[in-house]
């Protein structure tokens, strides 16, 4: 993968606990994983706050989670226990794809990485934040890092790798919505709304959607998984249960094509 931040994500120099002589970084980062654990066992009691002080909440988030993966809870996260609490993560980017084909790679990433639910966090006051966020943005993360394109362009990636390709041939390593489409439009990639809404046959799965704000400026984006009568289901980051392109989650959504300003890029050269 030419998008291997996430590796950064995945280790802790040593073992950090309470009074001990931490890394803040590290100790930021294992409270992240501790607050996005708590995501999908909210009765876990691991949220903490993520400041990078070891302190005895933290000590008390760790044991808890300790307690709730069946483990003696001594409160000291070692590079073993660490391990466990981004183990997620690891499956998402290296579990290997049985497809062959690009556009069901495609399909199958994005739906790994849905599997073990990426959330970004609000870390000293900055929303798009955290493990997740750092991983699809190459490293970046705060308010203003929308991180749908980084998604998007992480399962391309991601399954372009797997088949022995580098989806660079395609598009350039951008964050930006409006940069793709435009390029896009340069290389007549880009099927308008209006001939996707006449013309579905032209969404396939792998594709991605751009939301139109104008003619040259898109404002979210999301992989296309599958098209059928007025509706495609889609996986997108950043989002929201409104369908919102700076929301909190990858999420599977359905889109009503016919009444949205979806446009299409087709992955179809890479293919």
């Amino acid at each position: 993968m030419k998008k291997d931040k996430y590796l950064k994500e995945l280790t802790i120099a040593d073992t950090q606990k309470r009074n001990g002589d931490n890394n803040k970084k590290d100790v930021m980062k294992i409270q992240s994983w501790l607050s996005l654990y708590a995501i999908q066992h909210p009765e876990s009691g691991t949220v903490t706050g993520i400041d990078g002080d070891f302190g005895p909440a933290m000590e008390k988030a760790v044991k808890n989670f300790q307690n709730a993966i069946g483990e003696s809870p001594t409160g000291i996260v070692t590079t073993q226990l660490f391990e466990k609490l981004c183990e997620g993560m690891k499956e998402a980017f290296e579990k290997p794809l049985k497809s062959t084909s690009l556009r069901n790679a495609i399909v199958e990433a994005a739906e790994n990485h849905l599997k073990n639910a990426p959330f970004e966090l609000e870390i000293q006051g900055q929303s798009n934040c955290g493990p997740w966020v750092r991983a699809y943005m190459d490293d970046h993360e705060g308010t203003p890092w929308y991180w749908c394109m980084g998604f998007a362009q992480t399962i391309l990636d991601q399954a372009a790798s797997a088949v022995g390709k580098d989806f660079r041939s395609l598009m350039p390593l951008t964050y930006s919505c409006d940069t793709v489409g435009t390029t896009g439009l340069n290389k007549g990639l880009l099927t308008r709304y209006q001939s996707v809404r006449n013309n579905p046959s032209v969404m396939k799965p792998g594709d991605f959607f751009l939301l139109q704000k104008s003619s040259n400026d898109w404002t979210h984006t999301g992989i296309i998984i599958s098209a059928n009568n007025d509706v495609i289901e889609t996986i997108e980051g950043n989002t929201n249960q409104a369908g919102s392109r700076n929301g909190i989650a990858v999420l599977k959504r359905t889109r009503n094509f016919r009444k949205s300003l979806l446009d299409v890029f087709s992955i179809e050269p890479l293919v």
